[in-house]
Order: structure tokens, then C-alpha cells, then sequence
């Protein structure tokens, strides 16, 4: 079997409702979805979600790298070979994860399709689902209220609040979050690089109380250090995460050598796929790190693969795959089933996605 034609289109989808994090309003996504025929079986269908300030790259270079680097690269190849693929690839989107994300969902989806199963079972099949956070942007503290009461009434077992900007209306949040849900909810904050280190300190201490489970890239992704004083220093039992700090596998080996996290979040787009995401799994759980699987703002195709690689992995604890929930017009909506707060594979083989 060889690769027949490749194509590639932008899709842009409009947010139900826009959201604020520490540094930047979104009310819209751009994806790049890519199809690869092949000459005598299944399609492989991924899809890029690039964002400049993230994976260093926007819709129209990823597009540009379809037709310069990857179609002349891909084309005639086996594409049950996704390593050899992958590793020539490299050699010329090093600085494009998501567009390599993109063309390593489709090749595991040709090669689940091939097999007849779902990609999970196919790359190890530990478990059938899992819980997913769903995300609170920076709103006023009324309609934060308002949100995570609804979200918890929907069946959501696990918030994540975003914030960054100040840190006495962040504890507020949280402190008053936990109230209004109870124990039962896992909480989350993601400071998306807003903190001090100072004010990182204060912020712990302040929301103690509330007892949330994970603290994501409280300060600059630069200043990795800060990450490794925060853990020794927190006076009770939350891991501090990674998330702008790790985009490869390299970021994976520094921060766990160095003991700097105590679990990392890994993005499909940041990290290149999910053959790389596996490399970086691998780093992480040598170390004893736990792994959260993220997303972007990205269609139910991409956070299909991030599901099928967190269940296949042991060491893949969380998950916050929400980035779909509020795009409209999601052209593979579908990709995934949420039932109760747990993301469950949709039916069929490969990334179960069926046009």
C-alpha cells in the first residue's frame, strides 16, 4: 500500500462563547484538517491547530508546509511505516509541532483502521476512558460562580480555573469555588505564566483551604527553576505542572532530570503527535512524573488523539480535553463521547472519526 494524494483545508470555527486567560481573549479557532488517501485502503484523516504564541505557527504555514515539505515527502510512501515518516520530517518541521501532529494522527489512524481496532486498543490499551477537566476562562467572580455550578450540575467531576492576573481574585475564586461545589470536585488552576514568583507563594498559601490538585505554569515557561522551589515549598499535597515550559522531548528530560515538576502537561501540538507525546510519556513516568494530557483550541479530531494516547497510557492520570466543547461548525464532531465528565473513544477503528 503507498500514499496516493494528500489534502489539506482550513476550517474556521467561531467559540459558542469567548474566553480570557492571563495574557489573550480567543473567540474563534483556526484549524488545518489533512486527509491521506492511500491506493488501495483506508484514509487517514488529522488535524493542526496552530497558534503563533504556542506552537510558533500560524494557519498559513501550515498550510505552506503541506504542499513544500510534507505531500512531496509522503507521497508514494508506506504508510504503515509512521516512525520512518516521522523521523524524515523532523529534519524539516522541527519548529512545526502541530502541522507533525497533524500528519502523525492520520498515518495511526490509517494503521487502526488496517487493524480493525480502535487506536487505543492498538497502542496498549490500558483503559476505556477517562475524566476530563472543562475550563473556566477570567470572568468576574459572579459568573465564575454561575459557570462551575453549572458545569458541576452537568456531571463534570474536575474544574480548572484560569487566572494569572491577580492573585487575591484568584484565591477568591478558588476559595469560593470549593465552597459552593464541595470536596467531591477536583479543582484545578492553570496562572498560564502569570505569577511571581512572590506571588506564586502567596497565591498557594492563600487557597490552601481549598486543597486543589494541580497548580499549571504559575510563572514565565523561562524560568523553569521557580517550578522546582514552588513544589519543595507548597505546604500541602498539589502538583506543580509544566505546561508552557514543555513543548518537546528535550524540555521533558531537563524538567525531570532536574526535579523541577511533579506532572507535565503534554499537548499533541506542542509536542508533534502522539508518537512524540509517547516519547515524552516515557521521560516522564522513568522519573516517577504523572502526565496530563492538554489541548488547544482544536476540532473533536484532535482531542480524539489525545484520548486514544491517554488511554493507552498508564502513566497519563488526567486529562483536560475540552477544546471542542465550544467550537461551532466542528466538521468531525462526533470524534469523541462525554458522558458524566469521562471522555470515552467513539466507536469504530482507528481515531473512530467517520465523515
Amino acid at each position: 500500500m503507498k500514499i496516493k494524494t494528500i489534502d489539506a483545508y482550513t476550517v474556521k470555527m467561531q467559540l459558542a462563547e469567548p474566553y480570557t486567560i492571563a495574557n489573550k481573549t480567543f473567540d474563534h479557532a483556526i484549524n488545518i484538517f489533512l486527509e491521506i488517501y492511500t491506493d488501495s485502503g483506508p484514509v487517514g484523516y488529522g488535524v493542526a491547530a496552530p497558534e503563533p504564541s504556542v506552537t510558533g505557527e500560524t494557519p498559513e504555514y501550515v498550510l505552506e508546509a503541506v504542499d513544500l515539505v510534507i505531500a512531496p515527502a509522503m507521497l508514494n510512501q508506506d504508510p504503515f511505516r509512521p516512525v520512518a515518516i516521522l523521523e524524515k520530517l523532523k529534519k524539516n518541521l522541527s519548529e512545526s509541532p502541530a502541522a507533525l501532529a497533524m500528519v502523525d494522527m492520520a498515518l495511526y489512524d490509517i494503521l487502526g483502521k488496517k487493524a480493525g481496532l480502535p487506536l487505543f486498543q492498538l497502542l496498549g490499551g490500558y483503559r476505556t476512558r477517562i475524566k476530563t477537566s472543562i475550563t473556566i476562562g477570567i470572568l468576574p467572580l459572579p459568573e465564575t460562580l454561575e459557570k462551575a455550578k453549572a458545569y458541576a450540575k452537568q456531571g463534570f467531576k474536575a474544574l480548572k480555573l484560569k487566572g494569572g492576573r491577580d492573585v487575591d481574585e484568584d484565591a477568591e475564586k478558588i476559595l469560593r469555588i470549593r465552597e459552593l461545589v464541595g470536596a467531591g470536585i477536583d479543582l484545578r488552576f492553570d496562572a498560564n505564566q502569570g505569577y511571581t514568583e512572590t506571588e506564586a507563594l502567596n497565591f498557594i498559601r492563600m487557597i490552601e483551604p481549598a486543597k486543589i490538585s494541580i497548580l499549571e505554569q504559575p510563572t514565565h515557561r523561562n524560568e523553569r527553576a521557580l517550578l522546582g522551589k514552588l513544589s519543595r515549598k507548597a505546604p500541602f499535597a498539589m502538583a506543580i505542572m509544566a505546561d508552557e515550559s514543555l513543548v518537546n522531548l528535550r524540555d521533558a528530560f531537563r524538567l525531570v532530570r532536574d526535579g523541577l515538576v511533579d506532572m507535565v502537561n503534554v499537548k499533541l501540538m506542542k509536542a508533534g503527535g502522539i508518537y512524540e507525546a509517547m516519547q515524552i510519556n516515557a521521560v516522564a513516568k522513568a522519573a516517577g512524573v504523572e502526565v496530563m494530557v492538554g489541548c488547544m483550541d482544536e476540532a473533536a479530531l484532535g482531542i480524539a488523539a489525545g484520548l486514544h494516547f491517554a488511554l493507552a497510557r498508564p502513566n497519563v492520570i488526567y486529562a483536560d480535553l475540552d477544546g471542542h466543547l465550544d467550537l461551532l461548525d466542528d466538521p468531525t464532531v462526533g470524534s469523541v463521547i462525554l458522558k458524566n465528565g469521562y471522555l470515552y473513544p467513539s466507536p469504530g477503528s482507528g481515531l473512530g472519526y467517520k465523515p
